[in-house]
């Protein structure tokens, strides 16, 4: 379980494709403090710690996690959206999020507006994923208020700070992204599905 909130934005060190598995290796500040078989969440994806050293770590990605995210896109140089999993005692900063990539939407316009910029996103709604305005949502992991809800399309609000700290700073049109939509959101959605009975 995590809350959205990103510790940092690691820099992918190693790629390696093992039949329909991606191996994916990275550094980042905390390495010394993760351990075999922790999970961490990359770019909202929660995935487990296979391997590390001293100065990086590895996690694999199966063939369904690289369907349904962005992760199989990952260039050796790239930035990765990190957050390790919530502590018990602690404050819920951000929103619930559960690791758990709904689907991937694609960047259609990022607007500067005087020390902030707005980002807007377009998914395939086919899914039946929606926001909803003032709503929470998780893209690559970071959790973010909705603006602007349509049918296929959304709008975030970005702050300096998570500007800076995120890879948020890299998008522009075209950069595909992951979407985790919010649990209780998908909850009432499924059980009005079954009230009605479509």
């Amino acid at each position: 379980m995590f809350s959205g909130i990103i510790e940092e934005a690691a820099i992918v060190t190693g790629l390696e494709k093992e039949k329909d598995n991606l191996h994916i290796t990275l550094g980042c500040s905390f390495v010394k403090e993760l351990k075999i078989d922790q999970s961490v969440s990359h770019n909202g994806v929660c995935l487990t710690v296979v391997r590390k050293t001293d100065t990086s770590y590895t996690v694999t990605a199966i063939k369904e996690t690289l369907i349904k995210s962005n992760l199989g896109l990952l260039n050796i140089g790239d930035k990765v959206n990190l957050e390790r999993s919530m502590k018990m005692d602690g404050r819920l900063d951000g929103h619930i999020v559960q690791g758990h990539v709904d689907q991937t939407a694609v960047c259609t316009k990022v607007t500067e507006a005087q020390g902030s910029w707005y980002y807007t996103f377009e998914y395939d709604p086919s899914a039946g994923n929606i926001t909803v305005e003032k709503g929470s949502v998780s893209v690559n992991g970071v959790s973010l208020t909705v603006v602007d809800s349509k049918d296929n399309s959304f709008q975030v609000a970005i702050i300096p700070y998570t500007y800076d700290i995120t890879n948020f700073h890299s998008f522009k049109p075209g950069t595909v992204v992951n979407l985790e939509f919010d649990i209780i959101g998908k909850y009432i959605a499924r059980i009005l599905k079954q009230q009605l009975g479509k």
